[in-house]
């Protein structure tokens, strides 16, 4: 996995970089770090994504905290990316200096009453309509709109263009 020497990674990209290591060597979880640092300790949702010469490679996530702390949920959801998102096929080991991660920390989401309180660069949304629930991140490229940011997010839910939904909107804190 790349970094650059000038910059390095964060501590939390650094622990998902070690969770996909370790268990592609080894088929076993990286366990929690024993001191872990401030932004690991607290609960939240987190996404990992994974990129490989600029496209997406793997991104699983979760909206809200499944564990007990980010340090958990960077680890369960590295893996994740790596080896069980569904779009592709697991990450192999010669793939794993070719990668770039970042580690999204979600904040709580908040229930939006107008789109007008979106905004696709600041805000990631969740769409929600019975059981059916779809997330997308904000400032992605290629989504250039909160319309288009919505109408993604329904389609992950299969969710019609055209049904109501309730949203909700959350912000990150995006480490690399």
């Amino acid at each position: 996995m790349r970094t650059d020497p000038n910059n390095p990674s964060h501590p939390l990209v650094q622990l998902a970089k070690a969770a996909i290591e370790c268990y592609i060597d080894s088929g076993q979880s990286l366990p929690v770090p024993a001191e872990p640092v401030k932004e690991m300790q607290d609960r939240a949702g987190v996404f990992v994504s994974l990129k490989k010469h600029g496209q997406l490679r793997g991104c699983i996530g979760t909206f809200t905290p499944m564990t007990q702390n980010v340090a958990s949920e960077v680890i369960r959801n590295a893996i994740a990316a790596a080896t069980e998102d569904p779009r592709f096929s697991p990450v192999r080991a010669e793939e794993l200096q070719e990668l770039n991660i970042s580690v999204d920390v979600l904040s709580a989401p908040e229930k939006v009453n107008d789109i007008s309180e979106l905004d696709h660069k600041k805000y990631g949304v969740i769409v929600a309509k019975d059981y059916r629930k779809g997330l997308l991140l904000p400032d992605i490229d290629g989504v250039d709109s909160v319309e288009e940011q919505l109408r993604i997010a329904k389609l992950k839910a299969n969710i019609y263009p055209n049904e109501p939904v309730e949203i909700f909107r959350f912000e990150v804190r995006r480490y690399y």
